[in-house]
């Protein structure tokens, strides 16, 4: 075990270099380039409340910013960091001894920023990493079945499927995929409303679903099994990866995609559409 020196250290004893990490993250011409990671996996994570500070402590010993929720169901989070401390953090998670491999299927979307885009760090403990507001619907029990986002295109092709965006109200105005469903919430905690509302699984017998990262689809996948409906299918690794995967040419994704950061939207290659102030002080939900 290596001695805590420097200028920050893993509370459970590996040294930290953040000097050294800024170094390494510097481009040739002197500008920053920061690494953008949205993480998140359903896991059972009794001990949530006590992996809070070391966790907290190793983001901060990286110099990272951005926000992590951890709750008993598993954890959520987007930060940001040079790309050498970005990859130092997701090994972590995955292979290291504070979670003790239960991170070992944790699903990763990295992009980049010219800029920061976040102002400082919060590791903060919930209910629900997503909230959904069902105890029935249990990700780590059931789920729908995944579609890779090189098989998305067909399979919302077919006239037999629903396509259902999971995202709120204001996400869905500014980009969506072509002929999907806006179920009009306001918050993911509405959908279940929704879904009781407008959805019978004698009819709807193929939904597909899909939202920024996939982890509020996965929820919502896990909710419409428990109540009976038939085929559900959900888009892994969310809008994000399929942006990151299908050529615009054979795109069918239409406009821009929100994210909960200061860069407000990415585009095909996510690419950084750019900030917008009117947008910068919408409420986070995943």
């Amino acid at each position: 075990m290596l001695a805590c020196q420097g200028n920050g250290c893993h509370p459970l004893g590996i040294e930290l270099s953040v000097a050294g990490f800024l170094r390494a993250g510097r481009l040739l011409n002197g500008r920053m380039i920061y690494k953008v990671c949205a993480f998140y996996q359903f896991a059972a994570l009794p001990d949530y409340r006590e992996l809070r500070e070391p966790l907290r402590a190793f983001c901060a010993g990286l110099s990272l910013k951005g926000s992590v929720l951890l709750a008993q169901e598993g954890i959520n989070g987007t930060i940001a960091g040079v790309p050498e401390a970005i990859d130092a953090f997701a090994h972590e998670l995955a292979h290291g001894v504070m979670f003790g491999g239960r991170l070992n299927n944790l699903e990763l979307k990295c992009s980049t920023a010219e800029a920061m885009p976040f102002g400082r760090l919060k590791v903060r403990l919930k209910k629900e990493i997503v909230t959904l507001g069902d105890a029935a619907a249990d990700p780590t029990r059931q789920v729908g079945t995944y579609i890779d986002a090189a098989e998305w295109n067909e399979l919302i092709a077919s006239p037999d499927m629903l396509v259902l965006d999971t995202r709120n109200a204001f996400e869905v105005a500014m980009g969506t995929f072509e002929g999907a469903v806006d179920p009009e919430i306001k918050s993911f905690g509405q959908f279940k409303d929704f879904v009781s509302r407008q959805l019978d699984p004698a009819k709807h017998r193929k939904i597909a679903m899909f939202c920024t990262g996939g982890i509020r689809c996965e929820k919502a996948s896990a909710h419409l099994l428990a109540r009976g409906f038939a085929e559900v299918y959900h888009l892994k690794g969310g809008i994000l990866k399929y942006l990151e995967q299908v050529p615009k040419a054979q795109s069918r994704w239409r406009g821009e995609c929100f994210v909960f950061d200061e860069r407000v939207a990415l585009g095909h290659g996510l690419q950084e559409i750019g900030l917008r102030e009117r947008d910068k002080d919408v409420a986070r939900d995943e």
